[in-house]
């Protein structure tokens, strides 16, 4: 009995096992997209500026991160549809025109950011933008045109193991390791104008609004149902674990090689490329190019889903066709929207004199006019019984997420602030 008993639980071991494998993706892929030109950018100036001291805030943005996109889970795997449809079908059309407005905004601006970052990770390699960027476009566009989700979740899962160059970019920079587990666990809260601009920053760099769409997409594409709940759950958990280690090792790598380094100015480091950069001295050429090999896959990662985020999200809000699977006769304005955004960024990236931070500046900032409005929208739709049946939230979940709304919503409120009036 105890033979039969032992072999049935290893035969659902493995079961579960293939179901988990068959699941794995959509949350992962969206998290670590997450880590994307701005996002490598703002931890490695946070690194910079403030060496171990903003570890503490990944650490609190990883749980919020997974308690939003677990919403996004249930919505999505309950009512088989992405949420710029439900946004639609439950609100009225001026708030989804709004929406989608600024989202196609804010999208086509961190688009143009990572195409930004992928000519300057280029550039570490000593190769011009005007050389990298199209053949480089081309794949990204021939990729989703051409693929299947099954083969484009794939090939975005490698490329997601390529983020353990920073790991190793960190490990190069010898930070000191008692420091790194002090600051892990030690809030360490100042009101400093910087500081302060820079936690914000963080936040509103790992929740971002695309993310809700795109990962509610991705389960929606792949056919993915309720049964499954719990194992979508955990690639999320996963996800949000991974993204933040990452984030963490760029802080740790910064942190060691530019804070109070009297041969490198913290001030100076303002961008990613700058900090691949500056390493070569301190930690040698391997860590830099590890770390321009980190931003030149990031940029692509993101070149590619942030336009397919975007394809997905305004096809769904009114109503048209959608997916990968669907060919280009099936789904014209899917693959119109996700051709656009790929052509137009990599052209005005090789543009002189384009205003790129600018431009960054502004989709951070509609970001967070946007977030709060997405995460109230979510709210009315995950309690409401009509849409999702006996999957809504229970009473503690609401209080903890009606309390992560409102503090987002402060939060992103200061980032704007702080953004137009950074003396203040």
């Amino acid at each position: 009995m105890l033979g039969r008993g032992g072999r049935t639980q290893r035969r659902l071991g493995r079961r579960e096992i293939l179901i988990f494998l068959t699941v794995l993706g959509p949350g992962l892929i969206t998290a670590m997209v997450d880590n994307d030109a701005g996002g490598i950018a703002t931890y490695s100036v946070a690194g910079a500026r403030f060496g171990y001291e903003l570890l503490w805030v990944l650490t609190f943005t990883a749980i919020l991160l997974a308690l939003v996109q677990e919403m996004t889970v249930r919505m999505g795997m309950v009512t088989g549809k992405g949420l710029a449809a439900l946004i639609r079908e439950r609100f009225s059309l001026r708030l989804t025109a709004f929406i989608m407005f600024t989202l196609l905004v804010t999208n086509f601006a961190n688009t143009i950011s990572n195409f930004a970052g992928l000519a300057a990770s280029m550039e570490l390699f000593h190769i011009q933008p005007w050389i990298a960027v199209p053949p480089l476009a081309v794949l990204i566009w021939w990729l989703v045109v051409k693929g299947t989700y099954k083969r484009v979740e794939k090939v975005f899962l490698v490329a997601s193991l390529v983020y353990i160059s920073y790991i190793i970019s960190a490990f190069m920079a010898r930070p000191d390791w008692g420091e790194v587990g002090k600051a892990l666990v030690t809030p360490s809260p100042r009101f400093d104008a910087t500081y302060l601009a820079l936690t914000v920053t963080i936040i509103g760099t790992t929740i971002a609004p695309w993310m809700q769409f795109y990962q509610q997409a991705a389960i929606v594409d792949k056919g993915l149902d309720s049964s499954k709940i719990k194992y979508e759950r955990v690639d999320t958990v996963i996800g949000s674990l991974l993204m933040t280690i990452v984030a963490m090792f760029i802080v740790i790598c910064c942190a060691a090689a530019f804070f109070n380094n009297p041969e490198v100015g913290a001030t100076t480091i303002t961008t990613a490329e700058q900090a691949a950069s500056a390493l070569t001295p301190i930690a040698g050429s391997y860590a830099s190019y590890l770390f321009g090999l980190g931003l030149l896959v990031a940029s692509l990662f993101a070149g590619s889903i942030l336009p397919l985020s975007t394809a997905y999200t305004v096809c769904e809000a009114f109503g048209w066709e959608s997916g990968i699977d669907r060919s280009y006769r099936e789904a014209p304005r899917f693959y119109f929207i996700y051709t656009f955004f790929i052509a137009g960024s990599a052209l005005l990236v090789m543009i002189p004199g384009m205003p790129l931070v600018l431009l960054m500046i502004i989709s951070q900032t509609m970001n967070g006019i946007l977030l709060p409005v997405i995460l109230f929208c979510m709210l009315a739709l995950i309690n409401d019984r009509d849409v999702m049946g006996p999957y809504v939230n229970p009473p503690w979940l609401n209080k903890v997420m009606w309390a992560v709304t409102i503090l987002l919503t402060l939060l992103t409120l200061m980032m704007i602030v702080s953004t137009f009036f950074p003396s203040g």
